[in-house]
């Protein structure tokens, strides 16, 4: 989990030492966190049950800055939509960890200090130390240097660092740590706080999440993966991790899972042996969805994936579960129903009526779970689940969703 350290001796040394108060933060940059957020969220967890003490940073003014992208100037948000993103993303944050007991945790925004600083002040206090040319070698502000940065995000990383400072002075901050990508912003505030005459001060990164195939992590079809459920529902988080690839399970599990080494490596020797039970991705995505969303909604997740392939019954989904498992596979709406072949053919799981009257033919072809055998057959309006939904199927596992829309 350790991908950088300012010293790994000194680090263990200062874990081992008695309690330690540490902190990560998150920038409010949308109205949730998203899957890629979960290592900094968890290894927080990881840290508090080992016995030491969170400090969960929103960024309310760094949320208005934006860190440097090597890509191009981030768009401002308006500060009052920052605003309202700090408490959604604040409540988001606190199942996480507890806040009672000797370590107790604690919530904090970053604009409770920088925003009462002068611009006079923060020059001098906390620009002053600050070498530029140091600041100029930072990867991400040299990529940035022939199509231009503002002084706005090139001075994020001040900013950043007086959060160290101010949290090492007002709450006892030992250590920070955050995603591989903050390593520049997070020994700027090391040296900060020992330029201000305080610490030593101890800070990690953990790994850039990969997929073996290359792509981003954390992405899906539909763009980011997001914790909160009226982003992205509880189903479509439960399959992302269903969907792991096999080359990665046994590395997210190490990532995200709170299980041992041993029930890791039991895992890991059963899905060799027996792939096609995914038993790793169910272990994970089980695990990972109750810690999320809760338990219930992880058994609906399950409940749905189990009955859309045949194996459970769909009478017994929420509507909320249905729709969103259906919206997943793809979900039409129409107006009326039309014969069972046209239906296949509307819903998209074939691309023609021959093609739709063929797949019955061969009893390839099910609604709710019933195998068809009629192409021109009505279907009932009496067959529609919470009275407007339909799952169609063809073969064992493609599926789409009909919503009737009156």
């Amino acid at each position: 989990m350790i991908s950088d350290s300012t010293g790994l001796d000194e680090f263990g040394e200062l874990l081992a030492g008695g309690p330690v108060t540490f902190y990560v933060g998150f920038d409010p940059t949308a109205a949730s966190l998203h899957v890629g957020h979960l290592v900094q969220v968890l290894t927080a967890r990881r840290l508090q049950l080992a016995g030491h003490r969170p400090v969960l940073l929103v960024g309310g003014a760094t949320g208005q800055i934006g860190d440097p992208r090597e890509s191009a100037e981030r768009t401002l948000n308006e500060p009052e939509v920052v605003a309202g993103w700090v408490e959604r993303i604040r409540e988001q944050l606190s199942p996480f960890v507890s806040y009672v007991g000797d370590n107790a945790a604690r919530l904090v925004n970053n604009l409770d200090w920088t925003g009462p600083m002068s611009a006079v002040d923060f020059l001098r206090t906390v620009g002053k130390h600050f070498p530029v040319n140091k600041m100029l070698a930072r990867e991400v502000v040299r990529a940035r240097l022939e199509s231009g940065i503002s002084f706005t995000e090139f001075s994020y990383q001040l900013i950043q660092a007086n959060d160290f400072f101010e949290l090492h002075r007002r709450e006892g901050v030992m250590l920070q740590f955050g995603g591989s990508d903050q390593w520049g912003n997070i020994t700027a505030g090391v040296d900060y706080v020992r330029r201000r005459g305080a610490g030593p001060v101890h800070a990690f990164v953990t790994p850039l999440v990969t997929k073996a195939d290359g792509t981003k992590f954390g992405k899906s079809e539909g763009g980011a993966l997001w914790l909160d459920p009226e982003m992205t529902s509880p189903y479509a988080f439960y399959q992302f991790w269903i969907n792991t690839d096999d080359r990665d399970v046994g590395r997210y599990l190490r990532y995200f899972s709170f299980r041992s080494r041993e029930e890791i490596e039991e895992l890991e020797k059963a899905g060799a042996e027996r792939p096609a039970a995914r038993l790793g991705q169910r272990a994970l995505a089980e695990e990972l969805t109750s810690l999320v969303h809760g338990e219930r909604e992880m058994r609906e997740a399950v409940a749905a994936s189990q009955a859309l392939f045949g194996r459970g019954s769909l009478d017994e989904l929420s509507a909320d579960t249905l729709r969103a498992a259906l919206a997943e596979a793809g979900l039409v709406r129409l107006s009326e129903l039309p014969p069972l072949a046209a239906l296949l053919r509307d819903s998209g799981l074939v691309g023609s009526l021959g093609e739709a009257r063929r797949a019955i033919a061969e009893g390839g072809a099910y609604v709710n779970n019933e195998r068809m055998s009629d192409a021109d057959a009505a279907v009932p309006a009496s067959a529609l689940l919470h009275g407007r939904y339909l799952v169609l199927r063809r073969g064992k596992r493609t599926f789409a969703g009909v919503e009737l829309v009156r």
